[in-house]
């Protein structure tokens, strides 16, 4: 990342997360109260994910933090299955989490998580470290995505595909997604749970590319920006 760009991306995310969270404390209390009507169980939910890949020996490590959520899920959700991906239509979610989730508004705590440093208001989003593992084995260079760049609450995967990173219907990357994401045509690989992660790749990729350059990144630090509050009040995906 140039210099230049790591200086004005932080001032940008001191000063967006500050006015995000000035705007968005007024939800706080009608979504607090729609989760505890509807489920027992704490309002927000904290959960470790891995952040910046930082060089060292063997390619580097992620330096991991607690990423601060509403709850969309039912209490101990994972209790049976262990960590796993949510995915479309996944049944431990709520009826409130459910439109908490296609809303983005789920999301909208992490603004203390960009406060504190731990994330960017714009990047790559952070997986769970014990899921990370197998994706960095299953996808080449998947961990390049937050090589040196901080993950972000918003991002350019995140406005372009859906909630759970598939193409939409009649896109233009869903036109292109079986040379994406299965080139051989080979039947067993169809369908796998890192084809969405895949196309995330391609665009987290694009977007650290940007960052070489002070120009091109305010093009598309402003672009994902500008787009988010679209995304949200679409409801777009899950």
């Amino acid at each position: 990342m140039h210099p230049t760009v790591r200086f004005v991306k932080r001032l940008i995310d001191v000063v967006g997360a500050g006015a995000g969270l000035a705007m968005t404390l007024p939800l706080y209390v009608p979504i607090a109260a729609a989760i505890k009507l509807e489920s027992k169980g704490p309002l927000f939910y904290t959960q470790k994910r891995a952040g910046r890949l930082i060089d060292g020996e063997d390619g580097g490590r992620w330096v991991e933090f607690e990423m601060i959520k509403f709850r969309s899920m039912r209490q101990d959700a994972e209790r049976e299955t262990g960590a796993v991906i949510s995915t479309a239509g996944d049944p431990r979610i709520t009826k409130v989490g459910k439109f908490l989730r296609a809303t983005r508004l789920d999301e909208i705590p992490q603004f203390w998580n960009v406060l504190k440093g731990d994330m960017s208001l714009v990047g790559p989003r952070p997986e769970r470290p014990e899921i990370l593992k197998n994706l960095v084995m299953a996808i080449p260079f998947f961990e390049e995505r937050t090589r040196d760049i901080k993950p972000g609450l918003t991002g350019l995967a995140q406005v372009t595909l859906d909630y759970t990173g598939g193409a939409e219907e009649g896109s233009e990357v869903s036109q292109l997604r079986a040379t994406l994401v299965n080139p051989f045509d080979i039947p067993e690989a169809e369908g796998a749970l890192a084809d969405d992660m895949r196309l995330k790749l391609m665009f987290d990729l694009g977007y650290s590319a940007a960052l070489e350059d002070l120009w091109s990144y305010a093009k598309v630090e402003a672009w994902i920006i500008v787009r988010t509050p679209w995304v949200m009040a679409t409801s777009r995906g899950r």
